[in-house]
């Protein structure tokens, strides 16, 4: 074969290469419309995924059926904004003094049994986010009280919850808080556990081994108002991760709102600095996208990027508050009055 078709056809398998990195478009097809304000979701599968919402409204939505529920505290709706799914269950956190914390179990597609697992009532209690490290162990993390960090923490999945003392917890800064905007705070992978925050001060708070210790890490990101800082973190492996967020009340600004670690979150650098998009909510490392892929969404819509976070192109205007993908091109993703599966095409 001459010289010459071979390099042509090395030129056209490196350019498909390339090209195939980065999402061109996205179809939103909306499952659930309602005046409800939704934060939290947990996908089950390709067909399935729980949400927790404002209004006490909670589900689980299949194949665009919902099973859901309102849950009241002394006649007034709970405000959710926190949801795990693990074991077949679900739990969902209110935000709010008393903070309330639930079991949701299933009977096939409807929901069966709720069970307040976890109640907690004082000044400044406000939680933000939950996650599991797996089927027994689980965090959820809040603003401080007394000075530190809130976690309440399940070794048992989920049956029981016990907050952890402030002499254990590392002290967050005066006007040091975390956001409860997209369930998104709190990344885990193995037994390491990344916490961002914001406000006056915007921190990574990591423990290597299931919150027993802590280490505090500087971010470059926008800092010093009280809406300012990360409101979501993501973690592709133990060294490679991702956080997004800015100024809330200032959101079309693009400056210091995204940035990469390439060591655990030690460090982090800046990316696409003063390029759009800006403020977003939720940022998620594509599956067995290479850590190269990554999706945000925010109030001006969807957002991908196929180089690391270098450069980024606006798939979709729907506004979204939260996104979790199931696959490499499926997602589902809550906001405003609805919840949608997004499927990513090339």
């Amino acid at each position: 074969m001459p010289l010459r078709f071979l390099s042509l056809i090395l030129v056209v398998i490196l350019t498909s290469c390339h090209q195939k990195k980065s999402f061109s478009r996205v179809d939103v097809d909306m499952l659930f419309i309602d005046s409800i304000s939704v934060r939290a979701i947990a996908p089950i599968d390709t067909g399935a995924v729980w949400f927790a919402a404002n209004r006490g409204m909670v589900g689980l939505i299949k194949n665009k059926n919902s099973s859901v529920a309102q849950l009241l505290q002394d006649g007034s709706p709970v405000p959710f904004r926190s949801l795990a799914h693990v074991g077949g269950a679900a739990f969902v956190l209110s935000i709010e003094d008393p903070a309330l914390l639930y079991r949701i179990d299933l009977d096939g597609s409807e929901i069966s049994n709720i069970d307040l697992v976890y109640k907690e009532e004082g000044a400044g209690v406000f939680y933000d986010a939950m996650t599991f490290w797996n089927a027994q162990e689980g965090l959820a993390i809040g603003d401080p009280v007394e000075g530190c960090l809130s976690v309440i923490k399940t070794v048992d999945g989920g049956a029981t919850w016990t907050k952890l003392p402030c002499d254990d917890l590392p002290m967050m800064g005066e006007g040091e808080a975390a956001f409860a905007a997209s369930n998104g705070n709190i990344a885990v992978m193995g037994d390491q556990t990344w916490i961002v925050t914001g406000g006056k001060k915007s921190r990574v708070f990591y423990s290597p081994d299931k919150g027993l210790t802590w280490n505090i890490f500087e971010t470059p990101i926008v800092q010093g108002a009280e809406m300012t800082g990360m409101f979501s973190v993501d973690f592709y492996n133990e060294r490679l991760g991702v956080v997004f967020g800015g100024d809330w009340s200032k959101q079309e600004e693009n400056t210091k709102n995204k940035a990469l670690t390439m060591d655990g979150g030690a460090t982090w650098t800046l990316l696409a600095d003063g390029q759009d998009p800006g403020y977003c909510s939720s940022v998620r490392f594509v599956p067995n996208g290479g850590g190269e892929r990554i999706v945000a969404v925010g109030p001006k819509g969807i957002y991908s990027s196929g180089d690391q976070g270098a450069s980024w192109r606006q798939l979709d205007q729907t506004a979204f508050y939260t996104i979790r993908f199931v696959n490499d091109t499926l997602a589902f993703a809550g906001g405003p009055n609805r919840i949608a599966r997004l499927i990513f095409r090339y």
